[in-house]
């Protein structure tokens, strides 16, 4: 339920909710389902249900056990504003990431209708950073959402990015990611695309991090953007610990 990750923005993973369902047209070819499904064929029981939406009480503390500061992805395999998971239980892993406060816990949402509306019931630790994915234009109200909560650092992960965001407002926003979609049958990104983003947030001096171009073969795509990688974090001292992951 909980592990070292690979994903480059962050240190770890966990997952007290697992499952989701498709919302909107970046779902289409959703990492974590064909995860869930192998996990679930290969016996784990936290994968009994395959990616259905589940959630995992036994779970829910590990961050506490864990000493040395991190920076947490919580539900990389789920989405924890999801209609399927109860308001007591999103409660609950508010209260283990304001107890764990050596830890920068990453929540990301396309439920952001859901978050607006179970904003004001939730207690907002200052080490919680909350995201919404927008993987084109039609998605720009989840960033409305998002700006309304009372979130400390809040971000927006443009991944997989679809489409070009030609009317995008960073007011309020620290961190912007953007990404090319990966794995079997991924979509196209353009470099005009990813280039505007990072203007843009140049310009409105948001953090930028450019995570991959994507593809059947990420890693051969690379991360490199206009010459360069752009691993910027939304707080210096995040920053420095990505840096040194990252070597």
């Amino acid at each position: 339920m909980a592990q070292n990750s690979k994903i480059e923005w962050t240190q770890s993973t966990w997952n007290p909710v697992t499952g989701c369902t498709k919302v909107s047209v970046g779902c289409r070819n959703c990492y974590a389902e064909r995860m869930a499904l192998r996990l679930m064929a290969a016996g784990s029981p936290n994968y009994a249900n395959g990616f259905r939406v589940t959630v995992h009480p036994h779970a829910l503390e590990l961050p506490l056990r864990w000493k040395q500061p991190r920076v947490i992805f919580v539900n990389s395999m789920s989405d924890l504003f999801h209609k399927d998971v109860p308001f007591h239980f999103i409660s609950k892993i508010f209260d283990v990431m304001r107890q764990a406060s050596q830890h920068q816990f990453q929540v990301l949402t396309k439920r952001s209708e859901r978050l607006l509306h179970l904003s004001s019931k939730l207690r907002w630790p200052e080490n919680v950073w909350m995201g919404v994915t927008v993987e084109t234009a039609d998605y720009l109200c989840r960033i409305d959402h998002l700006r309304q909560t009372p979130a400390a650092v809040k971000f927006i992960s443009f991944e997989p990015l679809l489409g070009r965001i030609p009317d995008l407002d960073l007011t309020g926003i620290d961190w912007v990611i953007v990404g090319g979609e990966s794995g079997p049958g991924a979509r196209l990104m353009k470099q005009q695309w990813a280039v505007e983003i990072r203007d843009k947030c140049l310009n409105a001096g948001t953090a930028f991090f450019f995570k991959q171009w994507g593809g059947v073969n990420k890693k051969r795509n690379g991360r490199s953007l206009e010459g360069r990688t752009w691993d910027d974090m939304p707080l210096p001292e995040r920053q420095t610990v990505m840096m040194d992951r990252n070597g």
